[in-house]
């Protein structure tokens, strides 16, 4: 028997149809290549058919043959596996660029390759020194108000250096929690980030279900998953929500709520049901474990109630100044996660909160009961915010590290100039110290409130001329200043100085000094280096990404005259097809006329 008289145009016209959407779709293509987070769309196709083309009417020779080609959907070239490892490479490199950003303030007034700072002061006062020990200048008080100059000049440069280490440290907690910042911190965008991924999930879900792919909120959605992963470490999954997961029915066996059944029970086909996205932080425990806390869980619970959020906690009194800082040391800044409870009843929810502290100092064997993230913008912060200041974190020093070895540099320089003047004024207990705490103390001496001795000001204390020269005190000043402390017993100073805490690493004052230079210079020299070479493979992720996702002018260039030429086929198809029938009615069947 003839085929279907029509069957052939449906076939025809169904060709036509896709080719035409597939040109709609090139265009589309081409009209956002540049717009950003855009992914390439595609028709996805399948053959149209009989499920069961088999009539007892046909004959044994027909054949059965296709009626077209059946549009099934519109979806996005993506690369699942490219994704997540760009997303694990942007959360490195914004740790290296957040961590720069900290180290490039501290270099404003520690890098000493560029500044004449606290190592030229020392040099200064060793210089005046050296003139004064001549003939009767050490105690010309013209030559000693010159040293007392020097001196002011170093306490001033090391108030400066604490202040700013101070106000670096708390515009690094404002770029956080955004507190008296310009923009939004780190809580802000976050936690924006996230409401706006649960509130999406909930209405690309509800479209899905319409029949709606909603492709434009999901390129939307890829966009927030990006620059959520510079801030944290993340993992992205698909689930089906909870009401369409398998479970165990009362008797035991396996029940999936997609399959399709026929009266027998027997499996005949499975339902379509759009998957829900999940978003969990990847972080390390105390004990050194991987573990994944959930952020945004779908579409589970509702909008408002599928996503988490993001505090950051403070134990110190926040502003720090150059007066309070590192008097809380050991107290702890850190990230507070919480998820709804109300979403806890999904098994797959193992905690509703979890802190995030700054990372395991390299001098550590676990990180002291607390947790921590591998990378990321938010953990960077954390770690130059960590209050110790006793160790590294990834090879880094933070605020407080520095501040405490100007504090100890500071405290060391006073008690021995203190020391050495006390002796050359009757020795100690004669009240004869130069430098001070600022408020009439002389043991709680930092860099931050270092200071000139006020009754030295006034004339009430001199430079002591008691011993075996009237110039002694000065010579001996002079050897302190060219000591390496502690000071070894061959010292000619150690017996005035040899029981002061004067923990220098075998550096004289400058050296010590130097020696902090180069390690904010080597820390950030190893990191610039780290930094450079994460963007580069950043940059190759991205390039691979857009090579999948992105729009090529020239391959859709291409497919338009691939799809234009099916649809001109498709069209002279028809054409034949009408040519064929045509015959068919005015040139058969005369027998009889």
């Amino acid at each position: 028997m003839l085929r279907a008289t029509f069957a052939g145009f449906s076939t025809a016209i169904s060709a036509m149809q896709a080719s035409q959407k597939r040109l709609d779709i090139t265009g589309q293509n081409l009209s956002n290549m540049n717009t950003v987070g855009y992914t390439r769309q595609t028709l996805e196709t399948s053959s149209l058919n009989y499920t069961n083309p088999v009539s007892k009417y046909m004959s044994a020779n027909d054949l059965t043959v296709g009626f077209g080609v059946s549009m099934d959907r519109i979806s996005q070239v993506r690369d699942p596996y490219l994704d997540a490892q760009y997303r694990t490479q942007m959360t490195k490199a914004s740790y290296s660029d957040a961590i720069q950003v900290s180290l490039d303030s501290l270099a404003d007034v520690l890098d000493e390759s560029t500044i004449n700072g606290i190592s030229k002061a020392f040099n200064d006062i060793q210089a005046t020194l050296v003139n004064m020990q001549d003939g009767s200048k050490g105690v010309d008080p013209v030559y000693e108000s010159e040293l007392r100059s020097r001196m002011q000049a170093l306490t001033n440069l090391l108030n400066e250096a604490a202040e700013h280490i101070a106000r670096a440290e708390q515009s690094e907690f404002e770029r956080l929690d955004g507190t008296g910042y310009s923009e939004n911190g780190a809580e802000q965008e976050v936690n924006d980030i996230l409401r706006q991924i649960g509130d999406l999930n909930v209405q690309i879900k509800r479209n899905q279900i319409l029949g709606q792919p909603s492709l434009e909120l999901m390129d939307e959605r890829n966009l927030l998953l990006d620059t959520l992963s510079s801030y944290i470490p993340i993992e992205v999954s698909y689930f089906k929500d909870s009401e369409h997961q398998p479970y165990t029915d009362a008797n035991g066996n396996l029940v999936d709520p997609l399959d399709e059944r026929d009266h027998n029970g027997t499996v005949i086909g499975r339902k379509e049901w759009p998957d829900d996205l999940k978003v969990e932080m990847v972080y390390t425990d105390a004990n050194g474990d991987v573990k994944r806390f959930t952020l945004v869980n779908g579409s589970e619970g509702g909008r408002g109630n599928n996503y988490g959020e993001l505090e950051f906690t403070n134990n110190n009194t926040f502003p720090i100044t150059a007066d309070n800082y590192g008097k809380n040391a050991g107290s702890d800044i850190f990230a507070h996660f919480t998820f709804p409870s109300s979403n806890a009843t999904d098994p797959s929810i193992t905690a509703t909160s979890v802190d995030i502290y700054a990372g395991k100092r390299d001098d550590q064997i676990n990180n002291g009961g607390k947790s921590y993230l591998s990378s990321g913008s938010i953990q960077a912060s954390l770690d130059m915010l960590e209050r110790t200041g006793d160790g590294t974190i990834n090879g880094k020093h933070g605020y407080e590290y520095y501040n405490n070895q100007l504090d100890t540099l500071a405290k060391s320089f006073a008690d021995v100039m203190n020391a050495i003047n006390n002796q050359g004024n009757g020795g100690p207990g004669s009240n004869a110290e130069l430098l001070g705490d600022g408020n009439g103390g002389f043991t709680n001496i930092t860099a931050a409130n270092i200071s000139i001795n006020p009754q030295w000001v006034s004339g009430d204390v001199h430079i002591g001329t008691q011993g075996e020269s009237f110039n002694e005190t000065i010579l001996n000043m002079l050897e302190a200043m060219k000591t390496t402390y502690p000071v070894s017993g061959s010292s000619s100073i150690a017996g005035i100085v040899g029981s002061l805490s004067t923990p220098l690493g075998n550096k004289t004052f400058s050296n010590f000094m130097s020696h902090v230079s180069t390690t904010l210079a080597n820390d950030s020299l190893n990191n610039t280096t780290e930094m450079k070479n994460q963007v580069t493979v950043l940059n190759g992720l991205q390039n691979s990404r857009d090579a999948v996702s992105g729009v090529s002018l020239d391959e859709e260039g291409s497919n338009m005259m691939v799809y234009l030429s099916a649809y001109n086929a498709a069209a002279r198809l028809m054409t034949a097809l009408d040519e064929a029938l045509n015959t068919l009615i005015n040139n058969t069947g005369l027998v009889g006329r």
